[in-house]
């Protein structure tokens, strides 16, 4: 990932139990895509990351949060989502369950309660979404639980980032239908008629800058729609080099248990050394070219267990087919 959590705090064990972080700590951001993140919130457009699996796309904008001290939510597009998925979700079996009870004196049933606050709600109107989208001065019982509670206790009200991952993964119907609510930052729940809009900021906000963030991650695998491209900054994450991956492994070591070392570096050259030819073989034959991530695996598995490309052992060939190279591009002979 370019980018390392540039912080403190962690213990050994979170990173050994904890791979995949997530939490942006470690994150070694290049120029050209600082660029385009001060793009996109001067414009207070998307920004949507291109680039192959692993590259680090999904770690910038937890990364950017923690940095900034902004509101942190996400959301993982599937086959199945719907565009009204990122915005709220609406229990119709709960509701239908309610209304076939006996009717007590005066009761009616409570549409808002429902509702429930999806990310990019609870990144525009946060005060809304915990009532539910609730009048301000209305009745009602019941909030809504903030995703990240815990996360964005002592983060910035006013100001969000809001991770929408692999968008390609969805129907084209899904990025065309989030035209409006990612331009205009309003929408309306259809189930209660209320139009939910990005709340005022408190005084003394920066109003140079948009107060949300929005990163949208694409690994190409369907073709986007040309008006939802139009209305993103677009940005590519490139395949790393030698150099600016021994730059990542050096950050990532040194939140690893016992820090970075001489050695550790000589190790992390090595195995990017070891890493290129892997990926010449791959692109030689049309296979997937192993990714900044799998370069990272590799490093700490040979740090760990005391493997060392250049020693040329089993060891290091099993690690080779077990982390560079996968069982199916062994069986297309690859190595």
């Amino acid at each position: 990932m370019t980018d390392v959590a540039e912080g403190n705090g962690m213990t050994p064990e979170s990173w050994l139990d904890t791979p995949d972080r997530g939490d942006g700590r470690v994150y070694v951001m290049s120029e050209p895509i600082k660029f385009a993140v001060d793009v996109a919130l001067a414009t207070g457009r998307p920004l949507l990351l291109r680039g192959k699996p692993g590259s680090g796309k999904s770690s910038l904008a937890p990364h950017i949060a923690m940095q900034r001290g902004w509101r942190y939510y996400e959301h993982v597009v599937t086959n199945r989502t719907q565009p009204r998925d990122l915005l709220w979700t609406y229990d119709s079996l709960r509701r239908l369950h309610d209304a076939q009870r006996p009717a007590r004196d005066g009761h009616k049933l409570d549409d808002w309660a429902y509702v429930r606050p999806e990310a990019l709600w609870w990144a525009l109107a946060p005060q809304s979404a915990r009532r539910l989208g609730r009048p301000a001065a209305g009745g009602g019982q019941g909030t809504a639980r903030e995703p990240f509670a815990e996360v964005n206790a002592h983060r910035a009200p006013d100001c969000a980032v809001v991770l929408i991952d692999e968008i390609d993964k969805a129907d084209p119907d899904v990025p065309n239908s989030l035209l409006v609510p990612l331009g205009s930052h309003r929408f309306t729940i259809a189930e209660t008629g209320t139009e939910i809009r990005t709340e005022e900021p408190g005084k003394g906000a920066d109003q140079r800058l948009s107060r949300h963030l929005i990163v949208i991650t694409t690994n190409e695998e369907r073709e986007l729609p040309q008006a939802f491209l139009r209305r993103c900054v677009v940005a590519v994450l490139p395949e790393h080099d030698r150099e600016t991956l021994v730059r990542i492994a050096r950050e990532h070591m040194e939140h690893w248990p016992g820090g970075v070392s001489a050695r550790d570096l000589g190790l992390a050259e090595a195995v990017a050394a070891e890493l290129a030819i892997v990926r010449q073989r791959a692109e030689a034959q049309d296979l997937r070219s192993p990714s900044t991530a799998e370069y990272l695996d590799a490093l700490r598995a040979c740090r760990t267990l005391g493997v060392h490309p250049h020693a040329d052992t089993q060891q290091w060939r099993w690690l080779v087919n077990n982390v560079f190279v996968k069982p199916q591009q062994v069986a297309e002979g690859l190595m």
